[in-house]
């Protein structure tokens, strides 16, 4: 059965004047289901506070904009982590982790969440429990369970949970005191994707930052993987795929640029210009690859394992570079000088091709 894999912008689930929240749906990505994959988009204005959460899903999160404050509170743990946010910044988030986010400066501040929804209540859907405001747990509790929780009267506890009447986010008055963050917080839980040292570097072709249990330990715990790439101007990605299974999953951050999908069989299942902002999905084992627009491509990416390994089918380390002459002149049914042709092409180039001349 043939799946729509065409990327799509996200829809609005709720909101306040301190921000807003987004998320890829199932009916509108199917993939999204089919791979038990979540994916969603947090916006806070200034002084916007997203209350307090935990989730069925583990997730990475990255910055796209902005920057404010985290605070993240480990299962078991004693104390939060509060810890400074900016734009780059990849934070892994594992099963049980309470989290809140806070914007205090006038840019919005946007965080994108990726991850996997295999033990979610709903496949490709992220479910979020609130710890306080009107949907909050609490307030369906009666109150005799909340003050016997709390060592508070009932009178008590009625008026703790419903002084809060926002929900989900909530806007905090000009000078509202909050946590000042560590810088000691940030080890082992973020690292920014834009001041990482780069994995490949290919002049004129583009860049990458992988996220992996190396340099995030925490990624271990999330169960997959991430990266940063850059593609620079009218530059190509090689074809390839995931050969461990893997579902990739591509938020387009800036620029634009054309996408090719060959799925089982030698049929091409996308073909489409991505443009900032979209999401997509790529199938396992299916091959995929990118040409930049004049501006260049940026994109992030998770793939569902921690320390994904990939194949590439052209440049310097492409399986064609490891296979013998005869094979190949027999699997192409061509004579020697052509294939010393083709194997001579793309000696230097890997991954990234920089625009012909």
């Amino acid at each position: 059965m043939e799946i729509d894999l065409l990327p799509t912008l996200p829809s609005k689930l709720y909101g306040s004047d301190g921000g807003s929240y987004f998320a890829w749906l199932p009916s509108e990505l199917p993939m999204l289901e089919r791979g038990s994959i979540g994916a969603s988009k947090l916006s806070l204005q200034k002084n916007g506070l997203a209350l307090p959460r935990y989730s069925d899903s583990s997730k990475v999160a990255y910055v796209l904009q902005g920057s404010g404050t985290a605070g993240i509170v480990l299962p078991e743990a004693e104390k939060e982590k509060v810890i400074a946010i900016k734009k780059g910044d990849a934070i892994a988030l594992p099963f049980g982790v309470v989290t809140w986010w806070f914007n205090n400066d006038d840019t919005e501040l946007v965080v994108l969440f990726l991850g996997t929804t295999l033990k979610a209540h709903k496949a490709g859907e992220f479910t979020d429990f609130f710890l306080t405001g009107a949907n909050s747990i609490f307030t369906a509790f009666s109150t005799e369970f909340v003050g016997r929780a709390w060592d508070l009267t009932q009178d008590q506890a009625k008026a703790l949970v419903a002084s809060q009447t926002g929900s989900g986010i909530v806007k905090l008055k000009e000078g509202t005191t909050m946590p000042e963050p560590k810088k000691a917080d940030r080890d082992g839980i973020a690292l920014n994707c834009e001041e990482a040292p780069l994995d490949v570097d290919i002049i004129k072709g583009g860049r990458v930052v992988v996220l992996n249990t190396q340099n995030l330990p925490l990624v271990g715990e999330v169960g997959f993987g991430a990266d940063l790439v850059r593609l620079d101007s009218s530059a190509m990605c090689s074809p390839g795929f995931s050969c461990d299974s893997a579902y990739q999953v591509t938020y387009i951050i800036r620029g634009s640029g054309r996408v090719q999908v060959v799925g089982a069989d030698g049929k091409r299942v996308m073909e489409t210009t991505v443009e900032a902002g979209c999401l997509f999905i790529v199938p396992r084992f299916f091959v995929v690859s990118k040409i930049a627009d004049k501006d260049g491509l940026e994109w992030f990416s998770i793939v569902t394992t921690p320390n994904p390994i990939f194949s590439h089918l052209a440049g310097r380390t492409s399986v064609w570079k490891a296979l013998s002459p005869e094979v190949l002149q027999a699997s192409f049914n061509v004579t020697p000088e052509v294939e010393k042709q083709f194997t001579s092409k793309r000696t230097a180039d890997a991954i990234f091709f920089p625009p012909p001349n």
